[in-house]
């Protein structure tokens, strides 16, 4: 088998499989809330403060590919997207995909945050 085969096959290994033709080898989980432009957006800014406060540790999660931060200034969405291999993902569902708890606590606190949710889902390249 040559180098470029040998490679294609692991990373084929790493890939899960919804059903047929849906094959995926990232797993997002998402923590989302609303948000209110009252006080000059201070919800906006200081859910923002909580994201800065677990960044660290949320990048240091095992297996981390990205994590993204969403705002929609029209339906006041905030939203974080962590993305980890498929392959690590059990292992961060066991340990309650920390530090979530913390940040969803942090963001239940704050005056103006509402729809506190979180949300799995998988991704894959086209």
């Amino acid at each position: 088998m040559s180098d470029s085969e040998d490679h294609i096959d692991k990373k084929v290994k790493k890939m899960s499989t919804i059903t047929e033709g849906v094959d995926f080898d990232t797993v997002a989980r998402e923590w989302r809330c609303k948000w209110t432009a009252d006080n000059d957006k201070a919800s906006l800014a200081s859910a923002q403060k909580a994201l800065d406060a677990v960044l660290a540790d949320t990048k240091a999660v095992d297996g981390v590919k990205g994590v993204q931060r969403v705002v929609c200034g029209g339906c006041l969405d905030f939203k974080v997207i962590t993305s980890v291999s498929a392959d690590k993902f059990g292992a961060w569902e066991e340990k309650s995909f920390a530090p979530e708890t913390e940040f969803l606590d942090k963001l239940k606190a704050i005056d103006g945050i509402s729809g506190v949710e979180t949300q799995t889902f998988t991704l894959m390249s086209m």
